[in-house]
């Protein structure tokens, strides 16, 4: 099949690392997701993740790759880099270009600046380098929503704080539904990827980069903030830099080039 989808998990010391992969390239591109990874894995979801990517699949073979399960409480991001890179050992990739969104994009800078090796380019979307204030006047919300188990206000905030205001003009109709849509059985892995979010700080480390690296935000982002991506472009030296104006933290599902945009930087030479 021209998708080529399939879906998969690798055996890591200490539990198994769920992905999906698609497409047939000679090229590998490694897919990081946020937060939302820790509500509900990529597992068994090849064919429904793979539509947008579906130009890139003559050029790549597309690896998204979940969070380890079980995910330990006190898993900080560089924990989540030495799965990474161990599950990318196991599968045979040598040399990737990254994608990383949001908490995914932190593990993608911190993946560039342990394992140089690894990692051919970088696009960083809608992420930041460090923990800050915008960080701060939500994710500790969110915990606290997942610990009284109120999905419902979970999954409202977080829509009402990523999304433009024409988008959730249409959004807000499935508001009523949220109760019941996507709620796990436990927020154990939901917490520790939050608690990992609150310890990070790569600031120091980012001028290590060698790599080309595309970062990609939103002038509205409610929930890393714009300036997160202005920091970013300020302290990796080889970056591109771009933010989409009218769009928030969902800016690579609302804008209409984001795919495109990522695509024509990975094919461009250094």
């Amino acid at each position: 099949m021209f998708w080529n989808a399939k879906n998969g998990r690798v055996d890591l010391n200490g539990g198994t690392m769920p992905y999906v992969s698609f497409g047939t390239g000679p090229k590998t591109l490694i897919i990081l997701p946020g937060l939302s990874d820790g509500l509900a894995t990529v597992e068994g979801k090849a064919l429904l993740l793979a539509k947008p990517y579906a130009p890139y699949f003559h050029d790549f073979t597309i690896y998204m790759f979940s969070r380890i399960d079980p995910l330990p409480d006190d898993h900080s991001i560089r924990n989540m880099v030495a799965d990474q890179a161990a599950a990318l050992q196991a599968l045979g990739v040598e040399r990737a270009f990254v994608l990383g969104v949001s908490q995914g994009g932190m593990i993608a800078q911190q993946l560039a600046i342990d394992h140089p090796e690894l990692v051919e380019k970088l696009v960083l979307a809608v992420t930041a380098p460090c923990v800050n204030d915008v960080i701060l006047s939500c994710v500790p919300n969110w915990m606290d929503m997942a610990e009284r188990g109120d999905h419902k206000a979970l999954m409202i905030d977080t829509a009402e704080r990523s999304y433009s205001p024409a988008h959730l003009k249409k959004y807000r109709k499935m508001y009523p539904l949220l109760s019941f849509v996507g709620r796990p059985k436990t927020y154990d892995r939901f917490l520790a990827n939050a608690r990992a979010i609150l310890s990070f700080d790569a600031t120091a480390e980012l001028p290590k980069i060698a790599c080309s690296t595309l970062i990609l935000g939103g002038e509205e982002d409610r929930i890393v903030g714009p300036a997160a991506s202005h920091a970013l472009a300020d302290l990796i030296p080889n970056s591109t830099f771009h933010l989409y104006p009218g769009l928030g933290h969902a800016a690579y599902e609302e804008a209409g080039d984001f795919y495109e945009r990522v695509f024509s930087f990975l094919q461009t030479h250094n």
